[in-house]
């Protein structure tokens, strides 16, 4: 297992989830051999997920206790996270289904139980830090196997969002408890972990899930961990608001939103509502031109692999990422709404123009300080000629006024997705405030 000092980064903190721009989500678990949603069918499924039919409890808990899954799984995923320029990864540690992928005396079922002596988070983090990437994990805080939770059966469907019931005080007391000594084995035998992402908090209170006291002794493993918004009761970066959807209006504070590749996060074959290259380079545009980082989705099947379809856009996306990575990584939103057709991004000196529509034309970037620019470029391709566009009052002023640039982009100028134009010599104080 990893050494506990051996970190991609030693000093430490939480400042690299502020450059951070593109991160990869595995679900994995015993409903990846079943080639179904994770947990939901348990209760019936829900309107949220179009593929999550009604599985028997027993049924779901029959094919859990036979997974038994390879430890090799992780090294695929991270080669492709590292291909694909994504800079952390979350696995789903444990679901809603209780089924924990790490031994713990904590827990009644899991991967110390169908393959004793086996581990697959350990596998998954020395993986991760082998390659250099940031360390996360999804942790559901409800239990639907747990029988002071209590579990979940068959006649308690139709499953009530904020009604679950439930136990008495002793039997809460016994499955706080074992939530705590979960927590405590995943984030004090693996090291310094990166981002801790809750999950299925709703169904209880800030004050029955003691998430003052749980946050602190999370601070307490581990100081500099990055949390998301899913522990009620506890600020930690946007993720709530934002599953599936590129928010319009970027937050005020950190945030993240996490998007499946189809419409499910398990890997449902019967699944036809993929999303296509361009539209997931779509949604990386919109979410780092609004200052935020896009979580997408991979759905191993039972051995770990990656399914084909899903390999193949990632391999594209990596393909893309080639050329392109400078234009995501450590960047901050750009240009207001108006300034340009697409999503923008800045680094010190460049601005970089997201094309989602591959242009042969001209492209105008409206209201700058067009004299500053040096040059014009397609990212990775040819340069391009551009004219300023000024009022006659700023052309009899002369000086530095603030007009539009229009940019020549010919039609065999660009290639593939999302093509990107450069131009440099726009410094971050010659744009938009929010770029600043």
């Amino acid at each position: 297992m990893t050494a506990v000092d051996d970190r991609p980064d030693p000093a430490g903190g939480d400042a690299w989830f502020d450059a951070s721009r593109f991160g990869m989500f595995i679900h994995w678990g015993p409903y990846s051999a079943m080639g179904i949603e994770p947990s939901w069918p348990l209760v019936g499924g829900t309107a949220a997920l179009a593929h999550s039919d009604a599985v028997a409890v027993a049924d779901y808990y029959r094919s859990a206790a036979r997974w038994a899954p390879p430890d090799d799984g992780p090294a695929r995923w991270v080669d492709h996270a590292v291909a694909c320029g994504m800079d952390y990864l979350i696995l789903t540690t444990k679901h809603h289904d209780g089924f924990t992928l790490f031994p713990t005396d904590h827990s009644a079922l899991g991967i110390h139980t169908t393959a004793p002596g086996r581990d697959l988070v350990g596998a998954y983090v020395d993986a991760v830090r082998s390659a250099g990437r940031r360390v996360g994990f999804y942790f559901s805080l409800a239990d639907w196997h747990h029988p002071d939770y209590p579990a979940f059966r068959d006649d308690m469907r139709p499953y009530q969002f904020f009604g679950y019931p439930r136990p008495g005080a002793d039997a809460w007391d016994r499955f706080h408890a074992d939530l705590v000594g979960q927590l405590r084995d995943l984030l004090t035998r693996y090291g310094p972990i990166d981002v801790l992402w809750f999950d299925g908090g709703w169904e209880r209170t800030p004050d029955e899930w003691r998430a003052t006291e749980l946050e602190a002794l999370i601070r307490t493993w581990q100081p500099d961990v990055v949390l998301n918004d899913r522990l009620p009761g506890v600020a930690g970066y946007e993720s709530y608001p934002h599953e599936q959807i590129v928010p319009f209006d970027p937050p005020a504070r950190r945030w993240e939103t996490c998007v499946t590749m189809d419409r499910s996060w398990g890997p449902l074959p019967v699944d036809e509502g993929r999303k296509s290259v361009a539209e997931l380079l779509g949604l990386l545009g919109d979410a780092a031109g609004a200052g935020g980082r896009l979580l997408l989705n991979v759905a191993p099947v039972d051995a770990g692999a990656v399914p084909d379809w899903q390999r193949s856009r990632l391999d594209d996306i990596g393909r893309w990422m080639d050329r392109h990575g400078p234009a995501l990584h450590a960047t901050r939103p750009a240009l207001r709404s108006g300034q340009f057709y697409g999503p923008a991004t800045t680094d010190e000196t460049t601005l970089y123009l997201w094309c989602p529509m591959a242009p042969a034309g001209p492209v105008v970037l409206r209201s700058v300080h067009g004299r500053r620019i040096r040059r014009v470029t397609v990212v990775g391709g040819p340069e391009l000629a551009f004219d300023l566009r000024f009022s006659a009052l700023d052309q009899l002023l002369g000086g530095d006024p603030v007009g539009d640039v229009v940019i020549d982009v010919p039609a065999n100028a660009t290639i593939g997705p999302m093509p990107i134009l450069a131009v440099d010599g726009l410094a971050v104080d010659d744009l938009h405030p929010a770029a600043r």
